[in-house]
């Protein structure tokens, strides 16, 4: 079923992410799984023809340090996009993506990194080079950390996303 809404179920998206944890008791099980349903359910509407803003409010829905596996449906929409999409939507959420769980944006970036053409790595990082000076270095910073942790760290997705060829964490041009 195709979204009808995007800002409507971009909101509600927004509303169902912060999974309740385990430990918090001031939510009934009830309610907690209707949430957990509600944000797989909203994630398996995607079809992946939203373009980049759908893809800009599913990486900022990533905010639960555990989620219990709903993430996977996050991670299986963002597959779905075309990668230019991906690319763009993945930039446009970057003050987001550096507050989430890192593992959460590794899992983002590596997706971006693995799955994307040429031209989309290309745009990603023109789109990358234009943030504001701020973001485009805590941009350059997170992917560098994961490079060199798990995520970007295989011949598949290192070295592949950069903020522009002039970048400092990555001083050669592809």
């Amino acid at each position: 079923m195709a979204i009808e809404d995007l800002e409507s179920w971009w909101r509600e998206l927004l509303s169902s992410c912060d999974i309740v944890q385990y430990e918090d008791d001031t939510v009934s099980e009830e309610e907690a799984g209707h949430r957990y349903d509600r944000y797989v359910e909203l994630a398996d509407l995607v079809e992946g023809t939203e373009g980049p803003e759908a893809v800009t409010a599913l990486v900022g829905s990533l905010r639960a340090e555990e989620d219990y596996g709903a993430h996977q449906a996050i991670y299986g929409a963002l597959e779905r996009f075309p990668s230019l999409d991906r690319a763009r939507g993945v930039v446009s959420a970057a003050a987001e993506l550096l507050n989430l769980p890192m593992d959460n944006s590794g899992q983002v970036l590596q997706l971006v990194a693995v799955l994307s053409s040429e031209e989309a790595l290309a745009e990603f990082s023109a789109a990358l080079g234009e943030l504001e000076p701020e973001a485009r270095r805590g941009m350059t910073a997170l992917i560098a950390q994961h490079e060199n942790d798990e995520w970007l760290a295989d011949e598949r997705a290192h070295g592949r996303l950069r903020a522009d060829e002039t970048d400092r964490a990555h001083p050669y041009p592809r």
